[in-house]
């Protein structure tokens, strides 16, 4: 994603090379953080944040959850299958250098295949950072539940909107822009067609290391949640 994400100062692209952008991050983020510099003091800003990532149609019936010191709990109860909130920086890839980013904000709505079959790997995830484990722990971690069968692997129509103004998926990106995302059983880019000349459909090439069942696939459209349009100049 980052490799198309919003342009930096044009002084820093002429002088910072992506090897020592990604070296700068981890030294920047080498482990956890704080647990507070990952909270959101208002809870109501926090719902608004996770509803911010589908148009209201979608957003207002959905259940919400937020994030607090032990972890996602319900704040609101939804009546159409779908669930949105807030992701922190440790559902990047693993080999992300910005994993551990405080500052990182993903507001993300499932539709219910999704809320049954991917959202348990954010629980999961979450769980195992609040317990304190380094990251190379939470990836063994996440490796032996695969090996038991203890992680779903995707449903079939599994889906997420990331369609929020108010993201931040971190300093690579900042907001980005809205997109779609499929999640589908471990596959091959080529499948989707994905990143070729004209397509639309876009694969993270460049953090690859996630070791859950799924493959991402991003599809980029060209309104904010709430109807705006982006600006031609962030394409």
């Amino acid at each position: 994603m980052s490799r198309n994400g919003l342009a930096a100062v044009a002084l820093l692209i002429l002088v910072l090379s992506p090897v020592s952008e990604a070296q700068d991050a981890k030294a920047q983020y080498p482990s956890m953080a704080p647990l507070d510099r990952y909270l959101t003091a208002d809870r109501n800003a926090e719902i608004a944040l996770a509803r911010s990532a589908a148009p209201t149609s979608i957003s207002r019936d959905a259940t919400v959850l937020i994030f607090e010191k032990s972890g996602y709990h319900a704040a609101v109860e939804g009546k159409n299958g779908f669930t949105c909130l807030v992701e922190r920086s440790w559902m990047s890839p693993f080999d992300s250098p910005e994993f551990w980013n405080p500052k990182m904000r993903g507001p993300i709505c499932y539709n219910p295949a999704a809320a049954r079959t991917i959202l348990p790997y954010t629980i999961n995830r979450t769980k195992l950072a609040l317990t304190g484990l380094s990251k190379t722990q939470m990836r063994e971690n996440i490796t032996a539940a695969i090996a038991k069968n203890e992680l779903p692997t995707p449903e079939a129509g599994a889906m997420s909107y990331m369609m929020s103004k108010a993201g931040n998926l971190g300093d690579s990106v900042g907001h980005w822009r809205p997109h779609l995302m499929f999640h589908v059983p471990k596959t091959d880019g080529a499948n989707w067609g994905a990143d070729l000349a004209g397509s639309p459909v876009m694969f993270n090439d460049e953090y690859r290391d996630v070791p859950e069942p799924e493959t991402i696939f991003m599809v980029p459209v060209f309104h904010w949640s709430d109807g705006t349009a982006m600006p031609r100049a962030a394409l």
